[in-house]
């Protein structure tokens, strides 16, 4: 099995770092802290550093094609200005149990935002939403945690991660409507290799999928199930990736602080830090939201 071996890129200390995003237009880099409630931006070229301060916890951020940005913050999906730094609401989830949040989104190759929500491990009362043209949809209810979600470059198949089953599912994906069908499990996480979290695909359709608990990345093949090849990363729960640089082909990850106790932390210094490394597979472009 192959094996990479990533940089500390920025040693932050996001205490639930989420949600990496490439924008190929500015060259930058930007991803969350959720529990921070801040949004963030990098640009490598010149190692510049920005953040935004959320009344909410933010989960999630999608470039827009007019130039701002949609967020899913913990009660629905906004609209950000990243010049101004204004929020305005677009639509207010329908949750049934008040403590559940917006969690992973990405748009789909149509411009969809697509985000679902986080429930607890006893009620799993959550669900995934599709925004389009400021209006909410629910696709999917009886959610844990909704997590990674991918689409082939042909936009015929959506993968989707709930984190409490261990499973990565695929949809028949109809670019034309968004709407999914014939719902099936792809990969099955073995014992001892954490949960599956955020995940993103490459060019050749494998996805590299974070594990949470687990210590790494990995590269796996939704046709066989089979993984194909691991980044260890220093931090126990590694939440999420995104391709980027200017051949797409360096993937940038997120890690978090929280799920460990004082002494876990006390062995992980890096701990909520952004970790890059170079591939030898490039991603596909963002998909910005329409």
């Amino acid at each position: 099995m192959k094996m990479f071996r990533p940089e500390c890129l920025l040693e932050e200390r996001n205490e639930l770092g989420e949600g990496p995003v490439w924008d190929d237009r500015l060259q930058e880099l930007l991803w969350v802290d959720v529990e921070g409630r801040r949004l963030q931006r990098y640009r490598p070229s010149d190692g510049r550093k920005m953040q935004y301060q959320m009344e909410q916890k933010i989960s999630a951020v999608v470039p827009s094609e007019d130039g701002t940005w949609l967020m899913a913050l913990a009660d629905g999906f906004y609209r950000f200005d990243l010049e101004t730094g204004s929020t305005t609401l677009i639509a207010h989830t329908e949750e049934e149990t008040a403590t559940n949040r917006l969690n992973d989104g990405k748009c789909d190759p149509a411009g969809r935002f697509w985000a679902g929500t986080m429930s607890s491990w006893e009620n799993r009362n959550g669900h995934l939403y599709v925004l389009e043209d400021g209006k909410l949809t629910k696709r999917l209810s009886e959610i844990g945690c909704s997590n990674g979600l991918a689409w082939t470059a042909e936009g015929t198949v959506m993968y989707y991660i709930d984190t409490f089953e261990n499973f990565v599912y695929a949809f028949d994906y109809d670019s034309a409507t968004g709407q999914i069908a014939n719902k099936r499990i792809v990969i099955t996480f073995p014992e001892g290799e954490g949960s599956p979290d955020g995940m993103s695909i490459d060019s050749e359709g494998m996805l590299w999928i974070g594990h949470w608990g687990g210590w790494q990345i990995g590269r796996w093949n939704p046709l066989t199930g089979d993984k194909l090849a691991t980044i260890p990363i220093p931090v126990r729960n590694v939440t999420s990736c995104a391709f980027g640089g200017e051949n797409l082909d360096e993937l940038y990850i997120t890690t978090a602080r929280i799920g460990n106790d004082e002494q876990q932390l006390s062995q992980q210094p890096l701990a909520g830090a952004l970790f890059r490394v170079k591939l030898d597979v490039a991603g596909l472009p963002v998909r910005r939201a329409e």
